[in-house]
């Protein structure tokens, strides 16, 4: 096993935004030194014309030293978006992609929220 994925391994604490057909993972995980450090992973997926489907995964990497200065400027970032376009807009591409994601969980009566996390560790 290489050393990113042992890195990956040592996962300390995690929370997950579910957002239509995307999902956004954070993660505090652990270096072999002890040090901790922030994964953010953008999941979306995309359904082929047969029905099945795939995800493509997007992660960054953020480590304390950069904290403060990754803080200020998505929050100048995200306020900047809410001043110029509102915080309720959403454009019609990305609200079709939202609800539609909605209703496919609506209609089977489930959600993955009814998935539970196991570890296979603990097995």
């Amino acid at each position: 096993m290489g050393e990113k994925d042992l890195m990956d391994q040592e996962e300390i604490y995690s929370k997950v935004l579910r957002a239509g057909r995307r999902t956004y993972f954070f993660d505090v995980r652990s270096t072999k030194a002890g040090d901790y450090y922030l994964t953010i992973t953008e999941s979306k997926k995309f359904t082929h014309d047969d029905g099945s489907f795939h995800y493509k995964k997007h992660k960054i990497y953020l480590y304390k030293e950069d904290f403060t200065a990754f803080k200020e400027i998505m929050e100048e970032m995200m306020d900047y978006i809410i001043d110029e376009k509102g915080q309720e807009v959403i454009s019609e591409r990305h609200q079709k992609d939202f609800k539609k994601e909605e209703d496919t969980f609506s209609q089977n009566g489930s959600t993955t929220e009814s998935f539970t996390d196991v570890d296979f560790d603990d097995i």
